[in-house]
């Protein structure tokens, strides 16, 4: 979970770099398609289904509407707030999972421990982010809002996932559905005109291939294969490491500071992860 992590902090800085170059509705979708050729690929070769089982169809649809929905939600609102604000919004998704877990997964209930270490964590983000956290202006207040939106799909499929008879489907067949809902979102940014790829640059398409391969198809992979056989209150709370991440490999990768609050922001998130995950 720690290298997953690790993957979507760089892939936050592949994003943003993406960006330069590909309108956010079609990155979004172009990511899913590649992706998803790639995963019929792996599940011909290893003989995996590639489509869930009958029983777990009308979850593994919901799952895909709410995976797209999600990206709708954040590029949107990432284009109405700053980035530092949207990843403190999008990060209360761990906080919400647990809360849904501890209601609807008897073997998932929170404790004082992980609520303490849960909380740890969010101060540590806020902390991390703290000079964006200014009172919004209105067209900031509306990409808040969004961002929020999109923590609250992401909770939702997580917990989806894990209460439905999707836990016992391949973890190649839960992506398969969500990536296969979340390409539509190519024509979709087309219709709304977007460009699509206005600079099809070498750095702009191997950032592409890098968010295809390692973010969408490998770490996603893994990542639903994890939350069918552990504790999704756990995977969330190690969760909180990808902003972290992600600022550190700003620094490495685009020359931006690394500060004494970020320094503190992991010492404190390390702590509440201990906290969550503790034995009883």
């Amino acid at each position: 979970m720690v290298l997953l992590c690790a993957a979507w902090g760089v892939g936050q800085v592949a994003m943003k770099v993406g960006g330069e170059g590909i309108s956010p509705l079609a990155h979004a979708g172009l990511r899913s398609i590649g992706s998803l050729a790639l995963l019929w690929l792996w599940c011909r070769a290893r003989g995996v289904p590639i489509v869930p089982p009958e029983g777990a169809r009308a979850a593994a649809a919901l799952c895909g509407a709410l995976f797209a929905g999600e990206f709708v939600l954040v590029y949107t609102g990432l284009t109405y707030t700053t980035a530092a604000r949207g990843v403190v919004f999008l990060y209360t998704a761990p906080c919400l999972i647990t809360l849904l877990a501890h209601l609807l997964l008897p073997n998932d209930r929170l404790t004082r421990g992980k609520a303490a270490g849960l909380g740890l964590c969010l101060v540590a983000l806020m902390l991390a982010f703290g000079d964006s956290l200014r009172l919004p202006s209105g067209r900031e207040a509306i990409g808040d809002l969004l961002c929020l939106a999109g923590a609250m799909a992401w909770g939702a499929t997580t917990i989806t996932i894990k209460a439905t008879r999707l836990r016992f489907a391949p973890a190649e067949a839960t992506l398969a559905s969500q990536l296969a809902v979340s390409a539509l979102l190519l024509p979709l940014g087309l219709a709304l005109g977007e460009p699509g790829i206005f600079d099809p640059s070498p750095l702009i398409l191997g950032v592409l291939g890098f968010e295809i391969v390692l973010v969408a198809f490998g770490s996603y992979l893994a990542w639903f294969w994890l939350i069918t056989r552990y504790r999704v209150s756990g995977l969330a709370a190690l969760s909180f490491l990808t902003p972290v991440f992600g600022v550190l490999a700003g620094a490495v990768l685009l020359g931006e500071a690394v500060t004494l609050p970020l320094v503190t922001a992991l010492v404190l998130i390390c702590v509440g992860i201990w906290l969550v995950n503790r034995p009883a």
